[in-house]
């Protein structure tokens, strides 16, 4: 498999069929834009596809995981039906090949992870989060619904009281939180996040494939099973983008102030 035609994922091939995959957008703290949300979506099938690789680390150059989406991408999606149609159905790949993905993921949560880099960091089978890192979904706080992934496994990993409390307030989870509510597998120091996503996913290479695949397929069952809510979710989100909210959450969130949302007035 030929991955150099990707422009913002940045990958390495490591022992023990481990790819690397590196979201390479520092200077944005890997902020997707239509460019890296796209390759998202696509990735997962070509990893899944690829004969080299038995297992796949996704991480985040610099100091973020990812920063979400692009704002700049977000305020080109208001109110333009045909980018939020895209969008929706780009959004559902990135969900289900995920899912789908025959190769076990390991994701290794650097730094802060929100919107798009959180549904990555938590669709991963096993997620490794850095102590100090900061993941949430703000949806609510842009003025859409929690669509992406959340409604799909936030309630199984968290529990429908804490997912109810951390996506309707749009508030943010430390790593030692996560951990601690069962949103990732471990919380290390940060330094140490890498290097232990790498042995896990070595210990996955050097193991029975054939059981190591079955095993991931019949666990996302759980998440096939709620394919319903999802698809909900983000119907919902992208009907946000059509409508007045989202406007201002975004103006908020450039101009770094609280909004005014016109629902609320």
């Amino acid at each position: 498999m030929d991955f150099s035609a990707y422009q913002q994922l940045r990958f390495e091939r490591r022992a023990n069929g481990v790819l690397l995959i590196t979201l390479d957008r520092p200077e944005k703290y890997n902020a997707a834009d239509e460019v890296m949300h796209g390759e998202l979506a696509r990735v997962w099938t070509d990893v899944s596809q690829d004969p080299e690789t038995r297992v796949a680390v996704v991480t985040g150059a610099g100091k973020a995981f990812s920063a979400g989406g692009d704002l700049a991408m977000v305020q080109r999606m208001a109110g333009d039906h045909a980018r939020v149609s895209h969008m929706l159905e780009e959004m559902s790949a990135l969900v289900y090949t995920m899912v789908d993905c025959t190769k076990p993921i390991v994701s290794a949560i650097n730094g802060v992870a929100v919107g798009a880099g959180t549904v990555v960091a938590l669709l991963a089978d096993i997620a490794i989060c850095a102590e100090d890192a900061r993941i949430g979904d703000g949806h609510v706080k842009l003025g859409v619904a929690a669509g992406d992934h959340a409604a799909l496994i936030w309630p199984l990993l968290a529990g429908m009281a804490k997912a109810r409390y951390y996506l309707l307030t749009g508030e943010m989870i430390s790593g030692a939180e996560a951990e601690r509510i069962g949103m990732v597998a471990k919380a290390l120091p940060r330094e140490q996040v890498l290097p232990e996503a790498i042995r896990v996913a070595e210990t996955l290479g050097t193991g029975a494939q054939q059981a190591i695949r079955f095993t991931k397929r019949t666990l996302n069952n759980w998440l096939r099973a709620q394919g319903p809510i999802f698809e909900q979710s983000a119907a919902y989100e992208m009907l946000g983008f059509l409508g007045p909210d989202v406007l201002e959450g975004a103006a908020a969130l450039e101009e770094k102030r609280s909004p005014e949302f016109p629902s609320a007035k």
